[in-house]
Parts: structure tokens; sequence; C-alpha cells
């Protein structure tokens, strides 16, 4: 299924629900911030997600902080690496997007499981600094 078809799919809710996976999600991210600037594009990207979900039957299943955060990793790949010239292409220079497990490494997952993070946007929770692992004093402006 090309670009244009998927999109259309999600849109029209014709797509599969076994077609509308993590890596799905990701990719109508990416078509959408391709056509346009990130509150355009989160603001179709929401619309498609809770539209689809509702009409399969899973209108509790939306998750707004997933959906934001997800966008905003998106985003930030393609100024970080470019958009590349298609879909497979980029996705093929972005795997760790793929990773469904990838909020966990701002996120606990209390807050993630939280009433609140479904339906509004949250950012992380601070946590404590860590300490590098080379966390070597520098003495050198002290002489």
């Amino acid at each position: 299924m090309n670009d244009q078809q998927f999109q259309l799919a999600l849109e029209d809710c014709s797509l599969a629900p076994a077609d509308f996976n993590h890596a799905a999600h990701v990719r109508a991210a990416y078509l959408y911030l391709t056509q346009g600037d990130f509150g355009w594009a989160l603001d179709r990207i929401r619309l498609a997600i809770q539209r689809y979900a509702t009409t399969i039957g899973h209108a509790g299943k939306y998750h707004e902080t997933m959906t934001v955060a997800f966008a905003a990793l998106v985003r930030q790949h393609i100024h970080e690496r470019g958009c590349a010239q298609d879909w497979p292409s980029f996705a093929a220079a972005n795997p760790e997007l793929f990773d469904a497990e990838l909020l966990t490494r701002f996120y606990s997952p209390d807050q993630l499981a939280s009433p609140l993070a479904r339906r509004v946007f949250l950012l992380p929770e601070p946590q404590a600094p860590r300490p590098s692992k080379s966390r070597r004093a520098d003495t050198s402006a002290l002489s």
C-alpha cells in the first residue's frame, strides 16, 4: 500500500485493525509531518487516530501523551536526519522510532499509564540527576 492509499485508508477508517500497529502510527506521523507544520500535522494525526479508534470500537485506547511525544520525536528525526525521499527510506534510517518502548526513556511507566496522560499531553516528570559514567571533577579551572 503506497503512502496515499495508507493515509486515505486511515482517514476513512477502512484500514484493517491488524494493519494499524506501532509502525503504522509512526508512518502516519511521518506522512502528516512532511505535509505541514507541527501544529497542523498534530491536529491531523490526533483526529485520524481518534476517529479510527472510535470506528473500530476502541475510543478509550487513544493516548494523547504518546501521540504528541511520538509526533515530536518523528519531527525531530525529520529535522536532524532529513525526511528522506520516501517512507521506506525514512523508516530504514530511523529504526529506533519503531521501538514501542521508546517513550520509557523519557517517561516512567506510572506516568504513561495514568488516566491524565491519556487525556492531555504531559511533559516527562523530572528524574533525579544520574551521575555520568565519566564524572571526574574538572580541576583545570581551579589552578
